[in-house]
């Protein structure tokens, strides 16, 4: 059994320039530069970079959005942090979210433990 990945690698990069539409669903780190569609799930964390463009259900348990736009629902059972210069719409439930001063939120937010999917 390979040794756990550090908390701070990226197991997967959807880059600048790549379009992907459906489900993702991954253990570890995946950042995303590009443009993502639909839905994706994990036990881990997600970044968004700067210059993506997600419109998406995201279910994880940590959201890192350092830039670009996001729009759907987030639900984090750990943590949401928004960075400048994200743009973000919709609806973000998580025990603990953190928002810098300048970013562009437009929806409802929920500071309170996730409970799991029925």
């Amino acid at each position: 059994m390979p040794a756990p990945l550090p908390a701070t690698e990226i197991t997967a990069l959807l880059g600048r320039g790549t379009h992907f539409e459906g489900k993702l669903q991954f253990e570890g780190r995946v950042r995303i530069d590009g443009s993502f569609r639909g839905e994706i799930r994990s036990p881990d964390t997600l970044v968004i970079g700067d210059g993506a463009d997600v419109d998406a259900q995201i279910d994880v348990a940590t959201v890192i959005i350092k830039g670009g736009v996001v729009q759907g629902n987030v639900r984090a059972s750990r943590a949401i942090e928004l960075y400048v210069p994200a743009r973000v719409s919709g609806t973000l439930h998580s025990p603990e979210i953190f928002m810098d001063k300048g970013v562009q939120f437009s929806g409802t937010c929920t500071m309170a433990p996730v409970e799991d999917a029925p």
